[in-house]
């Protein structure tokens, strides 16, 4: 039956997967001349938007060099890839509820997918970032070696509870299995 709770757990996994498309994973900033006030803010998300944040040159008083996206710098396709992929699995896990034993391996490759998207967020995505943005970017221009501060957004996090939903959804399939073959065994 669709209305398992797995399907729940799945389906909320997918829409996580499908916000780090939309929501950004890191904002970096560097403050030149901390008297003037003068900095410099890019963001990285795993799609590249071409319009830069114009609220933080509203709201604040000091003036910000908005840094676009380093698109022929920083290619985010594995990331992209790995994330789409792992969307599908889920989506298909959904209505493999016929099949236990399937959806739980799919369920479990969905876990081990999303689990290295996060390992090449966290240690080469965002790091890569930095040193394009810095080594090549806006901050070159500042100053010679510069790293900017990295502040984490909710992009970073979003794929932290698919894990979570993909393992609580493959523990509710090993439930539901134990429970069917607890039956057969009665009969």
């Amino acid at each position: 039956m669709i209305q398992r709770i797995q399907s729940l757990w799945l389906a909320l996994a997918v829409v996580c997967i499908g916000l780090c498309f939309i929501l950004p994973v890191a904002k970096y900033q560097y403050t030149d001349k901390p008297d003037k006030g003068q900095r410099l803010e890019s963001q990285f998300g795993l799609v590249a938007q071409e319009t830069p944040d114009l609220r933080n040159q509203m709201n604040t008083g000091e003036p910000v060099i908005t840094c676009g996206p380093m698109v022929d710098k920083m290619t985010t396709w594995p990331l992209m890839t790995l994330a789409i992929v792992t969307g599908v699995i889920g989506l298909v896990c959904i209505f493999l509820f016929k099949n236990r034993r399937l959806q739980m391996r799919l369920t479990t490759l969905g876990f081990m997918s999303t689990l290295i998207y996060v390992f090449l967020l966290f240690f080469w995505a965002v790091d890569k970032y930095a040193d394009v943005l810095s080594n090549d970017g806006m901050l070159k221009i500042f100053l010679a070696d510069a790293k900017p501060e990295v502040t984490w957004c909710a992009g970073a996090f979003v794929p932290m509870a698919a894990l979570v939903f993909f393992f609580l959804a493959q523990r509710a399939i090993r439930k539901d299995e134990a429970m069917v073959r607890a039956a057969d065994r009665l009969r």
